[in-house]
């Protein structure tokens, strides 16, 4: 089995298309709960200018809270998703553990997110990703649109190897691909990881897949077939790129946990906490969110069959 890393990203990509205001105490529970679950890795938000991102206006605060002594877990992974320079001196003055910044395969994609082509929004990550392993952090990178792009369609493979080259290049060595507009398919995640995986063995490969067309699951299970290590979800499958023509849900994060538990995997990791929030989210938006193990409950322990072995 290889193993699986669990990285819950909702408190930002889940938030971020969210209108309503979620205050900081809210989101401080919210995290608490994250905190009881045992998750590896909890993205507490995104350096971005308040006025263009309302709602992740208290990541600062957030950090700063978390940072302190007892606060969370001792192995808990803080991470924070950063686009430019500011942002990183931001992260670096408020205890953020792990820098997360991607760069779109797609220009068109590119541009809408961060005003800037493909190939000046990578020279501006590149150079804030070698500050950000100067000041000791954990850096993770990323290839956004991976899978295609809502705007252009079809992304070139051969565009995708050329992104992760650079990075390896640069000693940037933990990678994800996110499917940014949901258009992956599991034949083309294992087919993509496989010639990632060629190019250097050791990368450590993360995923972040969005379910806009229902297939996030099969892919994240794709992924673990593959060989994928790190796996980005959102409790109540809440989120999705404002930047993107179609945006859906990011996978599921109780509804994949069940399925770990289901193989036997990860059971250290604790479901409950992610459905009660995912139910406490609900509530609070008004609204019945994407995920579906919050709602039907998980299948008890005695009625379980013995996991099928995968390879």
């Amino acid at each position: 089995m290889n193993e699986i890393i669990l990285h819950e990203v909702g408190m930002r990509d889940g938030l971020q298309v969210e209108k309503q205001i979620v205050p900081t105490q809210t989101k401080i529970l919210w995290i608490e709960s994250l905190l009881e679950s045992g998750v590896d890795i909890i993205q507490l938000g995104s350096f971005v200018h308040p006025e263009k991102m309302p709602q992740l206006a208290d990541t600062d605060e957030l950090f700063r809270h978390f940072s302190e002594p007892g606060r969370r877990r001792r192995h808990t992974i803080l991470s924070g998703l950063v686009l430019n320079e500011k942002g990183l001196d931001r992260g670096l003055a408020c205890g953020v553990d792990q820098f997360c910044m991607g760069v779109s395969a797609s220009d068109t994609h590119s541009r809408k997110n961060t005003g800037m082509s493909t190939p000046e929004a990578l020279h501006r990550i590149l150079a804030i990703a070698k500050r950000a392993l100067e000041a000791g952090k954990l850096v993770q990178v990323s290839v956004q649109s991976a899978f295609g792009c809502g705007f252009e369609g079809p992304v070139p493979e051969d565009r995708v190897l050329s992104l992760v080259k650079q990075f390896l290049e640069a000693d940037l060595r933990t990678i994800s691909l996110a499917d940014t507009a949901g258009h992956a398919n599991p034949w083309q995640v294992e087919q993509l990881y496989s010639k990632i995986f060629d190019l250097d063995p050791g990368i450590e490969c993360a995923c972040h897949f969005h379910d806009t067309y229902g297939l996030g699951m099969v892919n994240s299970f794709a992924a673990i077939q593959a060989g994928v290590k790190y796996f980005e979800s959102a409790f109540g499958g809440l989120g999705g790129c404002p930047f993107t023509a179609v945006a859906g849900g990011n996978v599921c994060t109780e509804d994949f946990v069940h399925l770990l538990h289901r193989h036997g995997w990860r059971e250290e990791v604790q479901l409950q906490p992610f459905i009660e929030l995912a139910r406490t989210a609900s509530t609070f938006f008004g609204r019945t969110l994407p995920g579906i193990v919050h709602r039907s409950g998980p299948i008890p322990a005695a009625q379980l069959q013995e996991p099928v072995e995968t390879r």
